[in-house]
Parts: C-alpha cells; structure tokens; sequence
C-alpha cells in the first residue's frame, strides 16, 4: 500500500492546515488571498520534517502544475525502480559485479537486510531527525529550545515535553507528534 505524503503548512506559530499536498496547497492558498497576517508561512513535510517552500502565485492548476513530477527517467517506474547514481570504490565493484542476483539486485537485498535488522531504531532516528529539522526551523527562538533539543536526542521524553509545554500549542503538539516515535523503545 503506498502511503501519501502529507504537508503541514504553519503561518508563525499557528498551523494552518495538515492534508495532502494538493489540499495543503489549496488552503494555503486561500488563507494568502484573504489574509494581510504578514506572518511567515512555513511548510513542512510531515514524514522528515523537510522544510518545504512553493511557489504560491498564480492559479492553483498553476501552482500544481509547478509541484508535479517529472517524468519518468531510467529504471523501471511502474514498479517503483529509480535509476539514479551511486559511487562505490573499485574493489566494491568488482564484488558485486561477482553477486549471482547482479548489481542491482545484490544492492536492494543488502538494504532489506539492514532495515530488517532494527526497524525500530530506524524509525525513532527518523523521527528524532524530523522533529529536530521542524524545532530548528519553527522553534528555534523559544524559550528553552536548546535543551529540549538535548531531551529529544538524548531519549528524556518527560524532560522533552516539560520543556516544550511553554510552546504556542500548535507548534508543541505537531514536534510531539513527530517525536514520538523516537521515544519508543526499539525492540532489538
């Protein structure tokens, strides 16, 4: 099942909307006609926390049709393949060009080995590196900034929301909810 990806768009510190990219757009839109907030918007993707700006002048088929992708390159697109770039020493080469399952395939067995190997520990740091980008970018003049920086990354999640509580409310709540999957002990 592929998951959609979704934006969360915040005028200072209040968020505006969290919704798909065509709806996110849509709304932010809307509010940037009706409004004179000379507020910063700020748009974030939910999954890692990336900082996002568009291009917001013009129609909304105009600003869609700005954020659409480009079309497929190399690889094998309708079933998910990507063809892109990866640099490897010569002695790195030379194995995998010895692998039975070929380049490609010996690579993509060697992810899936590493990812099954501690989900959850990946999942807490992506989650841990997502909120961090969002506080850098949206929090990072509030009071006690800093050291909620230090609870998220040392694991301190009482320490974590004790200091973040002070937060307009819907910063708090949307850093909390990217966190919280790095608070979760990993299971390996």
């Amino acid at each position: 099942m592929e998951e959609t990806t979704t934006y969360t768009a915040f005028v200072g510190h209040q968020r505006l909307v969290s919704a798909d990219l065509r709806t996110m757009l849509r709304r932010t839109k809307e509010h940037l006609g009706a409004s004179r907030d000379p507020a910063v918007l700020l748009v974030f993707e939910d999954k890692t926390g990336r900082q996002v700006d568009f291009d917001m002048s013009g129609s909304e088929a105009e600003i869609l049709a700005r954020v659409a992708p480009p079309p497929a390159g190399p690889g094998r697109p309708k079933l998910g393949v990507v063809s892109r770039e990866v640099s490897l020493l010569p002695r790195q080469w030379e194995w995998l060009e010895q692998q039975p399952q070929g380049l490609s395939g010996t690579l993509r067995r060697l992810i899936d080995e590493a990812r099954k190997r501690a989900p959850g520990a990946e999942e807490a740091r992506l989650a841990r590196d997502a909120a961090s980008k969002v506080m850098w970018s949206i929090a990072g003049d509030l009071p006690d900034f800093e050291e909620a920086s230090r609870a998220l990354f040392a694991g301190d999640r009482p320490r974590f929301e004790a200091l973040i509580k002070g937060w307009p409310a819907d910063v708090r709540e949307y850093v909390q909810g990217l966190a919280a999957p790095s608070f979760v002990p990993s299971s390996s």
